[in-house]
């Protein structure tokens, strides 16, 4: 899919999403024709072989980005200061996909505070070029406008790292009536939105209402300000997640309608399976 700008899940599979993707032999190659990105959330809990990313390279095409996550033991267990031989051979096995990465999505638990900071700066400016970060936050001090959150914005504008902007508000002003909402709000942190202008393309994760209408006040300011963003030349990166991610195909139809509204050069997406409009019920 031509896309000015990036637009993809948290996975590139989903047994809802099997009538609803273009046909093809592998699920990343059919999820490939439909958007052009997608979270490498499968790296945070188990690294792949460097045989597998090899496969996943073949699967894409030049314009497609994967985001890959730090394993789980670098950012939270070891806090960013892990063995260096560990980052080293991750890095290795993950380097067949060199041409298609976009910056590493390094997503770091509440436990990671200011304190830590100096592991953060150490651990960007020892990866090697032209590898890049976007960071995710979670301590609520780099929340509260204070001299953390400062020392935190000076640090990445000085590396030129994009801060994860997430926006949660849609999945907190659901009713905790699902399982799958209440474990989505036990697992994503309520905070605020902070966005932070950087040199660097700006990296969103929006994690929708299960009520798909509800998401349009929440989408209506994203979609000025990524309209905006295209009109001058900058491709940022979007990724929507549902409580149900089973849900999100029917969010990003929505999404790039709005878009599209907004800015007729971009497409509306349509997925082959018109499904029933979600509810809360």
């Amino acid at each position: 899919m031509n896309l000015p700008y990036f637009l993809g899940c948290p996975q590139w599979q989903h047994p809802a999403w099997n009538t609803r993707l273009p046909a093809g032999p592998t699920p990343l190659g059919r999820y490939s024709q439909m958007l052009n990105c997608v979270e490498g959330n499968t790296t945070f809990y188990a690294t792949p072989s460097q045989a597998q990313c090899a496969q996943w390279r073949t699967q894409v095409s030049d314009n497609f980005r994967f985001l890959l996550k730090f394993p789980r033991s670098v950012s939270h267990d070891h806090l960013l200061a892990p063995p260096v031989k560990e980052v080293r051979d991750f890095l290795e096995i993950v380097s067949p996909l060199s041409d298609v990465l976009g910056p590493f999505l390094l997503q770091l638990p509440a436990t990671f505070g200011p304190q830590h900071l100096s592991n953060l700066w150490r651990f960007i400016d020892g990866l090697p070029a032209p590898l890049t970060c976007t960071v995710e936050v979670r301590h609520p001090a780099f929340f509260q406008k204070g001299e953390a959150e400062r020392a935190l914005n000076r640090g990445l504008r000085e590396r030129r790292c994009a801060r994860v902007c997430l926006d949660s508000r849609g999945l907190f002003a659901a009713k905790a009536e699902s399982s799958s909402i209440i474990d989505a709000q036990r697992k994503k942190p309520n905070v605020p939105i902070h966005l932070l202008p950087v040199d660097a393309p700006p990296v969103i994760r929006y994690i929708g209402h299960p009520d798909l209408e509800s998401n349009r006040e929440y989408l209506t300011p994203w979609v000025e300000r990524v309209a905006n963003w295209i009109e001058q030349g900058i491709r940022p990166y979007l990724f929507i997640h549902m409580p149900d991610n089973g849900d999100a195909l029917n969010l990003v139809t929505l999404w790039s309608e709005l878009l599209h509204a907004r800015l007729p050069k971009t497409p509306t997406l349509r997925f082959n399976e018109k499904q029933p409009q979600m509810g809360l019920f």
